[in-house]
């Protein structure tokens, strides 16, 4: 990630997933306690790392996690039924300061509280532009719960371009 890349959400047209696999490339998903023992429970501790008192999902050689995988030209992630939070919000950052680039244009107003919210450039799914209604009240609005924790599922964050079952 490019940190003074960053873009702030109002700069955004609209975003979908389209499973290009940039989220999975060269990052460390940190991983809070709850996922980390649910991930080790069902996967075992092969598929973590651990550093500066955290726990992460590991790398391949390669750099990508080891959950994603190629399919149809597309990257598709594995733990789909457990993806840790910093998975499900990506290619977001929420933060209760402007702390990036033209953070004033971050910013958004949550029950009286503002916090900023940044998108990071990597991510080939953004649509530069004015946000549209889609983006401001149905993409902006998920991230947000998600990432204050009062939602898990995702209805409008998630890639619709290949429909993946595990088996």
């Amino acid at each position: 990630m490019r940190k003074a890349g960053l873009i702030p959400w109002t700069e955004v047209n609209n975003w979908s997933c389209i499973a290009c696999g940039n989220c999975c490339l060269g990052y460390r998903v940190p991983l809070k306690m709850d996922e980390m023992v649910k991930v080790n429970a069902m996967y075992g501790p092969t598929v973590l790392e651990y550093g500066m008192g955290k726990a992460y999902l590991r790398n391949q050689r390669n750099g990508r996690c080891v959950f994603q995988r190629p399919l149809m030209n597309r990257w598709i992630c594995t733990l789909q039924g457990t993806k840790p939070t910093a998975c499900r919000l990506f290619p977001f950052r929420i933060h209760s300061k402007p702390i990036y680039k033209r953070g004033d244009q971050a910013g958004i107003n949550l029950k009286g509280k503002i916090m900023y919210l940044y998108m990071d450039p990597d991510c080939q799914g953004i649509i530069h532009g004015q946000p549209s209604d889609r983006f401001r009240n149905q993409i902006v609005p998920e991230i947000i719960s998600m990432g204050m924790g009062l939602q898990v599922k995702q209805k409008y964050t998630t890639s619709r371009s290949i429909h993946w079952r595990p088996t």
